[in-house]
This record gives structure tokens, sequence and C-alpha cells, in this order.
């Protein structure tokens, strides 16, 4: 009977409402019946997922897929590539980060290695905005989204609330060659700057993420990135106290 139902639904109504969702739950609509099994496989609707996912790649709508090896595959195929190039730059910032820290050096490194494997915003959600991950890594993705493809503040807030990262924190240091005065130089300044993700995504941030895009030239001597644990609850405190 529901394979009657879902087969009376015209394809291009069926292939906009597909197209509407993640790809998770458009391969679980596959399984509901042939009719959607049929159009969950179809070239047309991987098309329209590979475009809203990677809008970057300028894809000629009206072109076969590359090697003619179907949008499906090529989706499937590039996810792969994109997962495993990802995971590279994610061990990277890893091995580089001592105590929760990151000099800024390398954090940059990150952003252009993230830059020459061209990820989109989906892809950057997926791998890097995780809260399995540091929230340095979490930054790392954030920064490339903002500088790097232009996402707006609203779009990017709702990436980290969707994320579950947008209320955690880092703490950027940064150490300046002092000024002259006078024919005398002054001390070097240090400052320190406490966020979090949320703000950083809009005006409240953007001294520090200028401060991280300029990275360590002229009179700034170095900038350190530092992950910010969550202060234990109140609740949490207690146990601990009584434990």
């Amino acid at each position: 009977m529901a394979s009657r139902m879902n087969s009376s639904i015209p394809d291009d109504i069926g292939l906009s409402i597909a197209s509407l969702l993640e790809v998770p739950e458009v391969c679980s609509l596959g399984s509901c019946s042939k009719f959607w099994y049929d159009l969950c496989s179809s070239d047309p609707l991987w098309l329209q997922l590979t475009l809203k996912r990677w809008p970057h790649l300028n894809l000629d709508v009206n072109a076969p897929p590359p090697l003619f090896q179907g949008w499906k595959r090529f989706y499937i195929s590039k996810h792969k590539k994109l997962a495993r190039c990802a995971s590279v730059v994610i061990k990277f910032v890893e091995d580089c980060t001592q105590n929760e820290s990151l000099e800024v050096g390398n954090y940059l490194k990150a952003i252009n290695d993230l830059r020459s494997i061209e990820l989109g915003f989906k892809d950057v959600q997926m791998f890097l905005l995780a809260r399995k991950h540091n929230v340095v890594l979490n930054l790392i993705g954030l920064h490339y989204c903002v500088y790097f493809l232009g996402i707006s503040p609203h779009d990017m807030m709702e990436a980290l609330r969707k994320c579950q990262v947008f209320e955690r924190q880092v703490c950027v240091n940064w150490f300046k060659l002092g000024r002259w005065f006078y024919g005398f130089r002054l001390p070097d300044e240090h400052r320190i700057r406490r966020v979090a993700l949320g703000d950083l995504a809009v005006s409240k941030g953007e001294e520090v993420l200028c401060v991280l895009n300029r990275g360590a030239v002229h009179e700034v001597l170095r900038v350190q990135i530092t992950s910010v644990k969550p202060a234990p609850s109140q609740s949490s405190r207690i146990l601990a106290y009584v434990g």
C-alpha cells in the first residue's frame, strides 16, 4: 500500500522533497520503498546534494559527472577524500598542541592547509566544529569560514549553535614590542583576551581574529592560543569536595 502511494508522487515533487534533506536522511528515505530507493539513488538528486554541500566548486549542472561515475559516487568519493585531508590537518594541530596551547605559526599553517584542500562550510561543520575536538580546532574552523569562505555572522552563529560549541572559550595571548618614547623603548606589551567562539563569530571578537590572522609580524613578537576548560558546575564542585 505504501509503495503504491509513494509511486503516485510525481518524480519532480519527490526530488524537491528529498533535496531538502541531509545525506543521512536521504539514505533513510531510500529504504522506505522501491520508489524512494530509485529516486534517492538518482543522479539529479545527488547533483543537487553535491551543489548544496560544495557551492564553491561552480559545477556545471548540465555536464556529465566526472569520469562518468555518477553524482552519488562523485559525492561519496569527494567526501572520503576531504575527510582524509581534514584528518591530516587535525593530527598536525594535535601534534603541535603543547599543554592545550598552540603557537600562531602552526595555527596559520593549519588554516592554509584547509584552503589548499578547499573545504566547504558543511565540511568544516562536519570535520572541525565537532565537540569531540579541542576548542582550538573549533577556532581554526571558525577562522577559516569567516576569512576565506566569507560566511556571514548569522550563519556562523547558527553553525556554532548546531554543533554545540558556541559557548566554548579560547585564550589568546600576544606580545608586542614596546613603543619608542622620547628616545627610549618602553617595556614590551602583553595582552590577553579570553573570548567565546560565539563572540568571535560577530564583531565582539574582531580584534582577536585580526591578531590571529596577521600572526607574529612587525611589532607583534608572539601569539599563542590556549583552550579554556569550562568551569565545573556547583554540583560537581560539591561532589569533588565530598569525595
